[in-house]
């Protein structure tokens, strides 16, 4: 039956339309990560010598096995962040006589097949035959291999649980994100030492093969716990999101129809962007946008680097707001036809998300205020992006999000699911990061970056003075595509 499930899918990607045109473009892609995996081969045949070049006088096979929780930790993360999670159209095999338990896993078991899962192999394979064999012997090095097998799968099963745990139930996600920290902040100050617990425990399975239970029942485990999350969410009533009713006579939107039209379109993103499971789910991430700086300001030596501090404040203060202003179209794509049809002025309509912008970063950047204790260098720096980010980065973003051609389901989205992000949305991110750090390079150079700092500040005030001007252009090229926008959203990819 998995093969049947295999095959049905692969038909419905193939016969997407979407799949002959983005031809080139996966062809492209699939060039630079062969380059990549070339780049993790060599890195892997000759990790023995970089680690003896840098820890001399150490054992290789103890400093590797050491860094291997951390990255095992930095994997979880970016798969949480980056893994899209597997679906499939759970209404079209419901009614058929299939055992629920057999759907169920399949989409559990189908995530091991993932690019995230085949990277590390480039390099845990060569340090295999490389570094591990030599020293251990075939047997033990098969122990060790086996190991980080397990673990990656391990891994696999719990980040896509967590994704879907996080739609539903952030708090608990939340709780997970805090206690983590608080390890590492233990390892930080020297309470625990996670390179040596790695190394002993690696160490171990490599002399002792009864070892192996241990991350066997870790990677069963996790993968029950995923399989459970799906039999207690399989019916799509029981994921979909509860009607709240609409009371009109609330103080709220009594508030928002005082501003006539302006009001009631506020009203309406709002709504919008609560209702929605992957709308929703950004709204609970704000801990983790505003908790960025204390995983660097902590360390002295990335308080020092301005390009840092930059990126930082950047993404402290606007993270939330690049969100909403790179999607600001595509998250109505499903209704985008239904607004072509109804009087609405686009320039007031766009003028409500701006205003909507502004006030997602005003709010972070409120809410970032206490890092002045970590020095005032910080205050003025997160201050001069905030500028930047509502007087420069909220115009570019959304003249941007005009040239969205992706439909975005927000029915079947959750965390940071990448379905509906085309090519612009990625490319509207560069000057997010990079336009910031470019300008004040000079600046540092010639030794005044407090120069540059209040010059990008500018820059943001300049823009919010010229906001009429820049809204307008915006507008216009949103009117002049907006049927091409339109007929991209009605195709389902």
């Amino acid at each position: 039956m998995f093969v049947k499930f295999i095959s049905l899918e692969w038909k419905s990607a193939k016969r997407a339309s979407i799949w002959q045109k983005n031809l080139i473009l996966n062809l492209v892609i699939g060039f630079f990560l062969f380059i990549s995996l070339l780049y993790l081969l060599l890195i892997g045949l000759f990790i023995g010598k970089i680690i003896q070049e840098i820890y001399p006088g150490e054992d290789p096979v103890v400093i590797f096995n050491g860094f291997l929780i951390f990255y095992f930790f930095t994997d979880l993360f970016i798969r949480f962040m980056m893994q899209s999670l597997p679906e499939i159209s759970l209404e079209s095999f419901l009614h058929l006589p299939l055992r629920k338990s057999t759907i169920i896993h399949y989409m559990v078991g189908r995530t091991v097949l993932n690019l995230f899962n085949l990277i590390p192999l480039f390099i845990f394979i060569p340090v295999l035959f490389t570094l591990i064999k030599p020293e251990a012997g075939s047997l033990q090095s098969l122990n060790w291999m086996v190991t980080l097998i397990l673990l990656i799968l391990g891994n696999t099963f719990l980040s896509t649980y967590i994704k879907r745990m996080f739609g539903t139930k952030p708090l608990i996600v939340l709780a997970l994100v805090v206690i983590i920290g608080t390890l590492f902040a233990m390892d930080k100050t020297g309470l625990l030492s996670f390179a040596l617990l790695s190394s002993q425990a690696l160490g171990a399975v490599i002399r002792q093969p009864l070892y192996l239970v241990l991350p066997m029942a870790w990677m069963i485990l996790t993968y029950l716990l995923h399989y459970q999350f799906l039999k207690n969410h399989l019916y799509p009533e029981e994921v979909r999101i509860r009607r709240h009713k609409e009371v009109q006579s609330s103080t709220g939107n009594r508030l928002m129809r005082s501003f006539g039209i302006t009001g009631t379109i506020f009203m309406l993103e709002m709504k919008l962007y609560w209702r929605h499971k992957r709308t929703r789910t950004m709204i609970y991430m704000l801990p983790i946008f505003l908790g960025y700086g204390l995983f660097f300001y902590f360390q002295p030596i990335y308080r020092e680097m301005d390009f840092m501090l930059f990126f930082i404040g950047v993404f402290m203060t606007g993270g939330m707001m690049l969100n909403y202003t790179n999607y600001a179209f595509g998250y109505e794509s499903n209704y985008f036809d239904t607004l072509l049809t109804k009087n609405i002025d686009f320039q007031q309509y766009i003028w409500v998300k701006f205003i909507i912008a502004v006030s997602i970063s005003t709010i972070c950047y409120v809410l970032t205020i206490p890092y002045v204790l970590f020095g005032s260098q910080i205050f003025f720096v997160n201050t001069a992006m905030f500028f930047y980010n509502v007087g420069i980065l909220s115009f570019v973003l959304l003249y941007f999000a005009t040239f969205n051609k992706k439909r975005m389901d927000l029915t079947k989205g959750a965390a940071f699911n990448y379905q509906g992000i085309g090519a612009s949305n990625w490319l509207a991110i560069v000057p997010a990061f990079l336009l910031p750090v470019l300008i004040q390079i000079p600046f540092t150079q010639f030794g005044i970056p407090n120069i540059g700092l209040i010059f990008v500040a500018c820059l943001g005030i300049l823009g919010l003075i010229l906001h009429k001007q820049l809204l307008k252009l915006i507008n216009n090229n949103l009117q002049s595509r907006k049927y091409i926008m339109a007929s991209a959203f009605r195709e389902r990819s």
